[in-house]
């Protein structure tokens, strides 16, 4: 008798080892999935717009200075133009600030600078330090208008295309390398139309 109570015991074991390695299992393929998300997948900067192909957002906003004008969707449309979002507390917007201001400068690309979540007094007196390398600014200052244009971050720039229309997104400081693989082959694109 302690032979056959002894034999299923002693299969036991053999037949749930595999029980031990499920959670081993789930958690490699959770890290696999992040791991992919983080080197292979796909650069978490670029936030897909709900905009994009859409006209831009028909927000009418005040001018920051007295000397440039606000700007609204009927200022869009004959050429490519860049909205950049700034503000004078975002470190990431000074870095890329340099580039804005050759772009403007040396491309000649219009950029229409949206000044949001800001005090009117610190973002022109940044740009008084900086340079001012905008058209038009448009004033935000509490957050509305960003929340129509769907902004996630500071600094954020759009490209929006000779319709009036947003064609591209990028959230986080413009570098050097993503001007010219991702923004200028589109303005150049555009340009050629």
């Amino acid at each position: 008798m302690s032979d056959e109570t002894n034999a299923p015991d002693a299969e036991r074991p053999k037949r749930r080892w595999w029980l031990g390695l499920l959670p081993l299992l789930m958690f490699s393929g959770l890290l696999a999935v992040f791991a992919y998300q983080l080197i292979g997948g796909r650069d978490p900067s670029i936030v897909p717009s709900a905009l994009i192909g859409d006209p831009v957002p028909a927000v009418e906003l005040p001018a920051l200075k007295a000397d440039k004008p606000g700007f609204g969707p009927q200022d869009f449309g004959g050429g490519p133009i860049l909205v950049n979002v700034f503000a004078s507390w975002c470190v990431p917007c000074r870095v890329e600030h340099p580039l804005i201001t050759a772009l403007a400068r040396d491309y000649g690309i219009p950029v229409y600078g949206l000044n949001s979540k800001d005090r009117r007094e610190a973002a022109i007196a940044w740009l008084d330090e900086l340079g001012d390398p905008y058209t038009r600014i448009g004033y935000d200052p509490n957050g509305r208008a960003g929340i129509e244009w769907g902004v996630y971050g500071y600094p954020e720039t759009f490209l929006i295309n000779p319709e009036g229309e947003v064609v591209y997104k990028y959230v986080g400081p413009i570098t050097p390398r993503l001007l010219e693989e991702e923004f200028l082959p589109r303005i150049d694109a555009m340009r050629a139309q």
